[in-house]
């Protein structure tokens, strides 16, 4: 747990000069993350490297960063086995919902910052993407956040 923390906090280089930092305060106690370590690093990798594209489109020099305090995956989640679970995306009180801080920084003064909380319950319906894709709607999430408030602020 102490190497995939002090990971989460490694900065992350993109192209245009902009960076990423992305950590997850307490994912134990989150409402719905994976519930074995293994799933649950993977979509701690996932959603920091989606950030970590997000933030190339940053002006070179800035860099991103946000705290997921909590997160709601889409759907509900029904054990099969011991080491596999099922997540069933019902389309109902099953959205998913995400609570992040994030802060925009650059030569170390502080440009912009804020704490959101992020939903979809429509999220069955907005999609467009014709693969199924892992996160695909948490990550849908994200890039309108982005896009509305963070360039859209520039």
């Amino acid at each position: 747990m102490k190497t995939f923390v002090f990971a989460a906090m490694l900065l992350a280089t993109t192209g245009a000069g902009a960076t990423a930092k992305v950590t997850y305060v307490h994912p134990e106690k989150m409402t719905d993350v994976p519930r074995f370590p293994s799933d649950r690093e993977s979509m701690e990798f996932t959603f920091r490297e989606h950030l970590e594209k997000l933030s190339e489109r940053l002006p070179a020099g800035q860099q991103l960063s946000v705290e997921f305090l909590d997160i709601d995956l889409a759907g509900d989640v029904f054990p099969r086995v011991p080491v596999q679970d099922i997540r069933v995306l019902k389309g109902r009180a099953d959205w998913p919902r995400m609570h992040l801080r994030y802060r925009i920084e650059q030569d170390g003064k502080v440009l912009r910052s804020g704490e959101r909380e992020l939903a979809d319950p429509s999220y069955l319906m907005n999609s467009t993407r014709t693969n199924s894709e892992l996160y695909e709607h948490e990550k849908r999430m994200l890039d309108d956040w982005f896009r509305k408030e963070i360039q859209a602020a520039r």
